[in-house]
């Protein structure tokens, strides 16, 4: 029973560090990153898509994004979408493609950044709390039920706690890797 709610938790945990590497993609470094234009929808034939459905995104070099439309019509609502997200980016066209420089950071900003890559390790190590103490309190309630030994329980939040442990440590480290990917001059 107790191995039920371990793995239930180890699978939850999962994906909560899939959910934190996800968000710290969306987060600007100095460098080309096509997951920073994954939030950007283009409008087309009259429903908003993804810009990765409708363009293909590559990187031209450590500072430029280019983004060729499927179609050419597409080029002045690329252009539309990528300068009125809020990601600061001024892109440029020409008949065949979308060119999106990426702007040097200031030492102002790389600091601004890296505080919100420490607000959503954060977050996510919040989010763990939560799904821990849940946990905790099924097998609390197993005890109280007597449907596990007290020995069994206190091996079991043992468990958890080494669990959640070790999955702050990966939190920690992945933010700590952000940090200096947005430090990197």
């Amino acid at each position: 029973m107790t191995a039920e709610i371990l793995n239930t938790l180890e699978s939850e945990y999962d994906e909560i560090m899939t959910g934190l590497r996800k968000s710290l993609s969306k987060i600007r470094t100095g460098r080309a990153n096509t997951d920073m234009l994954d939030d950007i929808r283009v409008e087309y034939y009259g429903e908003y898509v993804p810009l990765n459905q409708v363009a293909t995104l590559r990187i031209a070099d450590a500072r430029l994004i280019e983004v060729q439309p499927w179609e050419k019509d597409l080029i002045p609502e690329i252009e539309k979408a990528i300068r009125s997200s809020d990601l600061g980016l001024n892109p440029m066209s020409d008949s065949e493609l979308v060119r999106v420089p990426i702007p040097a950071l200031s030492g102002e900003r790389r600091e601004e950044l890296s505080d919100l890559a420490s607000q959503e390790g954060e977050d996510h190590k919040i989010a763990l709390r939560k799904k821990r103490r849940a946990a905790r309190d099924e097998v609390e309630k197993l005890e109280n039920n007597s449907e596990i030994s007290e020995d069994a329980e206190h091996r079991a939040l043992d468990e958890i706690d080494d669990l959640t442990q070790k999955y702050q440590s990966k939190i920690d480290e992945v933010v700590e890797e952000k940090i200096d990917k947005i430090q990197d001059v």
